[in-house]
């Protein structure tokens, strides 16, 4: 299984699926490895890896190359973090409200990756050129630097893990509010009996997730 950038989906996912194979499928050996999104799908195409757990932001659509299939596996909702500091409350809307940050300190994702240029393009939407100080896939970073009112960031529901939110958190302008989770494997390969079980307990850690299991 390769992890195709998500951290936070990896947190909040994958320890439960785990549990489940070991639970269900206890001879299965399952190996986990947190990887660029640039290298992950490039491996899977390879042979290194047979599963992968992806993300797709909104307006940034993923290469769908014909010899991959994607299942869905869940929405994650984003959010607007702001620092205690920074938190001029939401009565003017979304835009108004990420506008205000203008010429505030940012956290987001290193240049390059899918969620930079989704964050970015959300800031200059709203009329104004993110100051990016600190650059990290690490988003419990992103949370951290927010919580001591060092940087806003975006940051996904799955960041939470079950937990209460610890910072001041907006609603993004309509069509920018969830980013798509899923899992891609070869085509032809999700009939396998190892990529099923996979995958049928990363949805079942979704469901428990959410109190539907």
């Amino acid at each position: 299984m390769g992890d195709h950038g998500l951290g936070t989906a990896a947190l909040a996912l994958v320890p439960t699926a785990l549990g489940l194979l070991r639970a269900l499928h206890p001879q299965l050996r399952v190996h986990v490895t947190h990887m660029e999104p640039e290298r992950a799908l490039p491996a899977l195409q390879a042979r290194d890896f047979d599963l992968v757990l992806a993300e797709e932001y909104p307006g940034n659509p993923n290469p769908r190359p014909a010899e991959l299939e994607q299942e869905d596996l869940l929405d994650d909702a984003l959010r607007l973090a702001l620092p205690q500091s920074a938190d001029s409350g939401d009565a003017d809307g979304p835009t108004a409200v990420l506008r205000s940050l203008a010429h505030h300190p940012w956290v987001m994702e290193p240049e390059g990756t899918a969620a930079r240029h989704w964050a970015t393009t959300l800031c200059r939407n709203a009329g104004f050129e993110p100051d990016v100080r600190f650059e990290t896939t690490d988003l419990l970073l992103h949370l951290r630097l927010v919580e001591e009112q060092h940087a806003a960031a975006f940051l996904p529901d799955l960041v939470w893990n079950g937990q209460s939110p610890t910072v001041a958190l907006r609603q993004l302008p309509r069509g920018q509010r969830t980013r798509r989770v899923f899992t891609v494997v070869r085509r032809g390969g999700s009939g396998h009996p190892a990529v099923r079980a996979c995958r049928d307990a990363l949805l079942r850690a979704v469901a428990l997730r959410s109190g539907r299991a």
